[in-house]
C-alpha cells in the first residue's frame, strides 16, 4: 500500500507529495488540495493580479473569454475539478495532474485524447517572474484558457495526431541508427513547431501594433508578455512551416524571433500543412539545434511503434 505522505505546502521543487508520487513511478497523480499553504495560495494570488492588465492589453478575446467561463479564481490555487467542470463541456478538454516530466510521445498521446498534463506545483515566491520548469500557474493561468476555444482545441489534437504519424512512418526502418536519426528529426521539428505556436504564438488582431498572443508561455510570463510584442528588440515573421521547423528554440532568455498567425483558421490549416510534409518525408533533415530530443522522449517514440 502506497505510503501517505503529508507535507506543507505544494511548492515547486518542495513538495514531498509529488517526490514520493515519482519515486513510486506514478505519472498521473491527484492534486491534494488540502497540502496546498497560505504561502502557496498567495504566490497565485500575486502571479494571478499582476498579469490582469496585461492580459487585458495584450491577450486576445479567447483567452479573455477563456479566464471568464473558466471562472478562475484570483486569490487562491484552482481545484482542477473545477476548472474540469466549466472546460469540458466546452471542448471535451480536461486538466489531468500529473508528478512531472511527461515523455514526448505520452505527452502529445495526452492531447490527442484532450488531456492536457498538468502540473499541481507553484513556484516559490522568491521566484516568481522566471522558473524554467512548469507550474500550476503556466499551465492552469496560461494554458488551459485557450482549451476553451474549439479551434485551438482541435490543433492540439492534431499534435497528438502528429505523433501517432512519426511512430507510424519510420516504424518500418530496419537500421535502427537510422530510424532514430529520422525519428529525431520529426520529434525536432514537432517541438518547434509546438514551441512556436503553443508556447510562444503571437496573432493578429487587437493590441499594440495589431498584435496580440495566444501562446501560454507569454500569457504566464510578466516580463516576457510585454516584451514580446512591443520591444524593437523582437523580430516578428509571418508564420511559415520552413521558418519554424528551422529556428531554434531556447529557453533561457526572452525569444529574439516570434511568429505571427493571422487566426486559428490559418493555424488550423498550417497544422494540415505539417502532416502532409511529414507523410512526405520533407522533415527528415531539419537543421540541428535546440530543443535537444532527449533519451527518454525518443524511447517513447521508439516504443510506441512496437
Amino acid at each position: 500500500m502506497p505510503t501517505t505522505v503529508s507535507a506543507a505546502g505544494l511548492t515547486t521543487g518542495h513538495a514531498p507529495f509529488v517526490e514520493a508520487a515519482r519515486d513510486r513511478g506514478e505519472l498521473y497523480i491527484s492534486q491534494p488540495y488540502e497540502q496546498y499553504s497560505d504561502q502557496n495560495h498567495a504566490s497565485w494570488h500575486k502571479l494571478f493580479t499582476r498579469m490582469q492588465p496585461r492580459w487585458e492589453r495584450y491577450a486576445n478575446d479567447h483567452f479573455l473569454h477563456g479566464i471568464d467561463v473558466l471562472d478562475l479564481p484570483n486569490d487562491r490555487v484552482p481545484r482542477l475539478s473545477d476548472v474540469n467542470v466549466h472546460l469540458q463541456p466546452l471542448t471535451g478538454f480536461q486538466a489531468k495532474p500529473v508528478s512531472g516530466y511527461v515523455p514526448g510521445f505520452i505527452f502529445f498521446d495526452c492531447l490527442k485524447r484532450r488531456e492536457f498534463p498538468t502540473t499541481i506545483t507553484i513556484r516559490p515566491p522568491d521566484r516568481l517572474d522566471y522558473l524554467p520548469e512548469p507550474d500550476i500557474f503556466h499551465d492552469v493561468a496560461g494554458h488551459v484558457p485557450m482549451h476553451t476555444e474549439r479551434w485551438f482545441a482541435d490543433t492540439l489534437v492534431r499534435f497528438g495526431d502528429f505523433a501517432y504519424t512519426a511512430a507510424e512512418i519510420t516504424a518500418d526502418i530496419a537500421d535502427p541508427t537510422e530510424r532514430a536519426r529520422r525519428l529525431t528529426s520529426l520529434m525536432r521539428a514537432m517541438s518547434r513547431f509546438f514551441w512556436f505556436t503553443v508556447e510562444f504564438g503571437l496573432m493578429r488582431g487587437r493590441g499594440p501594433n495589431g498584435i496580440c498572443a495566444y501562446g501560454s508561455g507569454l500569457l504566464s510570463s510578466y516580463g516576457e508578455f510585454e516584451h514580446a510584442i512591443e520591444s524593437d528588440e523582437v523580430q516578428r515573421y509571418p508564420l511559415q512551416l520552413e521558418g519554424v521547423i528551422n529556428q531554434v528554440a531556447e529557453i533561457d532568455h526572452y525569444q529574439p524571433i516570434l511568429f505571427v498567425v493571422d487566426s486559428f483558421d490559418h493555424l488550423f490549416g498550417l497544422v494540415d500543412e505539417f502532416e502532409r510534409w511529414m507523410r512526405q518525408g520533407k522533415l527528415f533533415n531539419v537543421a540541428p539545434g535546440l530543443p535537444d530530443i532527449s533519451e527518454s522522449d525518443l524511447r517513447s517514440f521508439l516504443n510506441a511503434a512496437r
